[in-house]
């Protein structure tokens, strides 16, 4: 007999993750909406992660392992593999709420020419404290919506589309090759930046998720190691695609993707990476007052510029609950 094909895929990559993922799927099976089905893709984990999904008794949760890869192939495998028609995904250590896949199941019901479905999302801290991310240029309040200029709502922002606050048309993430392989970082906002130029985005300010923040870029090896910047290249090739009216928002997207470069460099006490990033940024879209002091704070010796920009970093948090000027 044939099975019955869910309303919606959940694509998960695990990798190492053994303590956090019966966080994240004890999330998925709270949902208010309860039609979908589960694909864990093991990305090759060392430890006991894929052995805590399997004790999970549901015949909705299949597990596929594969030789480790990174999280994009994983991504892109559980992609194949899913039966629905929109596919959301969720990182093995992150959570969602209860009605996050109601949510954004409405959203593609409310606005059946939008492709990419996301959702506001709260960002928790090592030390349990939760701040909702800051999404400027759409309204503050309870609001469901087309985001009109994604690249000028991404530049002045926290990331509007998350990974694990997102859901996408199966068809469409195939059209643009999935997830990029071979990037440590940033290949989601690569992928949502792909998506943002040919398909149209729909947004709910409920708050659908919750970020696990690590307490250090240093806390996830391998992400931030990769020399070459393959996801400004891209972004830069995209220049000759972009619509003239969406070109200065565009422009100041690429500044903010330098900035963010700038930053973890600066973290990371890599001064010449960090300086190369400055340049980039003010090139595309001039200087602000984060690139100034980002500049400032890697011209001094490196343990001092880090101390004193996380101690800034920290103040303006306070001030302003969260602050996407400084992440």
């Amino acid at each position: 007999m044939t099975q019955k094909r869910p309303e919606i895929s959940i694509v998960m990559p695990l990798y190492n993750k053994e303590h956090e993922v019966l966080r994240a799927i004890s999330s998925i099976l709270a949902q208010t909406f309860q039609d979908f089905e589960l694909i864990v893709i093991n990305d090759g984990s060392t430890d006991g992660g894929p052995e805590v999904v399997r004790k999970v008794v549901d015949h909705r949760i299949r597990v596929i392992d594969q030789g480790n890869a990174g999280v994009s192939a994983a991504r892109n495998r559980g992609i194949t593999e899913a039966r629905a028609n929109l596919v959301a995904f969720l990182d093995a250590d992150d959570e969602w709420l209860p009605e996050f896949l109601q949510i954004v199941l409405r959203l593609s019901k409310s606005f059946p020419k939008c492709d990419v479905f996301g959702t506001k999302y709260l960002l928790r801290d090592t030390l349990g404290r939760c701040q909702p991310a800051v999404i400027n240029g759409i309204p503050s309040n309870e609001w469901e919506g087309v985001l009109e200029d994604y690249f000028w709502v991404a530049a002045h922002s926290d990331p509007p589309l998350w990974s694990s606050a997102v859901a996408v048309k199966k068809d469409v993430i195939s059209a643009v090759g999935g997830f990029p392989v071979g990037i440590r970082s940033g290949e989601d906002l690569l992928t949502w930046a792909r998506l943002a130029t040919r398909f149209s985005i729909a947004y709910s300010t409920r708050i659908g998720a919750v970020f696990w923040m690590p307490a250090h870029v240093t806390s996830r090896p391998g992400r931030f190691l990769q020399r070459e910047d393959i996801v400004g290249q891209e972004l830069r090739h995209m220049l000759a695609v972009i619509p003239e009216n969406k070109i200065s928002s565009f422009r100041s997207y690429l500044r903010r993707w330098h900035e963010m470069q700038a930053v973890t460099s600066l973290q990371l006490k890599n001064r010449c990476a960090c300086l190369r990033h400055v340049r980039f940024a003010v090139h595309y879209a001039g200087l602000n007052r984060k690139l100034l002091l980002v500049a400032f704070l890697t011209c001094l010796p490196a343990d001092l510029g880090c101390w004193l920009f996380s101690r800034i970093r920290m103040l303006k948090k306070r001030q302003n609950h969260s602050s996407p000027e400084l992440e």
